[in-house]
């Protein structure tokens, strides 16, 4: 599975990059906002300066004449710049447009399985099934990736399934499971990811331990 952090926050995208497992970042108009993003895409450029991997910029445009001049015009910022689509029907069209062009897209606020199917169909590069949101309004977010993953391996379609939404490290481990193939996630999540009760009390015993052996070494000299 591969790891993108949601954000638009230079500092977390350059520490969770530092830890090495950093595969790609998504962003969006409302991270950006947070930020206090002035100079929208020099901002995308910054982030494709830290990280190898796919950057999401997403169009702003819902109209498809709006949306296909956007996405042409985002990924001259970079060669790692992949435009996000909202899932409506002028961005399908556009989807159609841009991947006949080479342009790669991610599809994004998904919230149902016949959706992921048109947009593989349209040629999306990644669709975000959103199931954070999905769970909000007390459906099965994890059951929507599932319903995606078989659909796309009954057609063996080549859409990668990028699990948005993320609330905690339950479902980055059941997106995991199921066989998402991206996982994107704020930075609180990552440090999440890292923590054990067990391993916090292991190493303090451990570190106690040689301590104490080294109080002992002292007193046998």
């Amino acid at each position: 599975m591969k790891f993108f952090i949601d954000t638009a926050s230079l500092d977390e995208i350059q520490e969770a990059h530092d830890l090495g497992v950093l595969d790609g970042v998504t962003t969006n108009p409302t991270l950006c906002y947070r930020e206090g993003v002035e100079d929208f895409e020099g901002h995308i450029a910054k982030i494709c300066d830290i990280v190898d991997g796919d950057v999401s910029a997403e169009v702003i445009g819902t109209e498809y004449e709006d949306i296909v001049a956007e996405a042409r015009n985002l990924v001259k910022i970079a060669d790692n710049v992949v435009v996000k689509v909202p899932l409506i029907k002028d961005g399908i069209k556009a989807i159609k447009t841009l991947s006949n062009e080479g342009i790669r897209i991610n599809c994004t606020l998904c919230f149902s399985p016949t959706q992921a199917l048109i947009a593989a169909k349209a040629g999306a590069t990644y669709i975000s099934p959103f199931i954070g949101r999905v769970d909000d309004i007390s459906t099965d977010g994890m059951q929507l990736i599932e319903d995606i993953v078989q659909i796309y391996d009954n057609y063996d379609l080549d859409t990668e399934i990028l699990a948005a939404s993320i609330r905690h490290p339950h479902h980055v481990l059941d997106a995991a499971r199921l066989g998402a193939d991206v996982a994107t996630m704020p930075f609180e999540v990552i440090e999440k990811l890292l923590e054990h009760p067990l391993t916090d009390r292991g190493l303090e015993r451990f570190l106690n331990d040689w301590d104490q052996l080294q109080e002992n070494l002292k007193a046998a000299e």
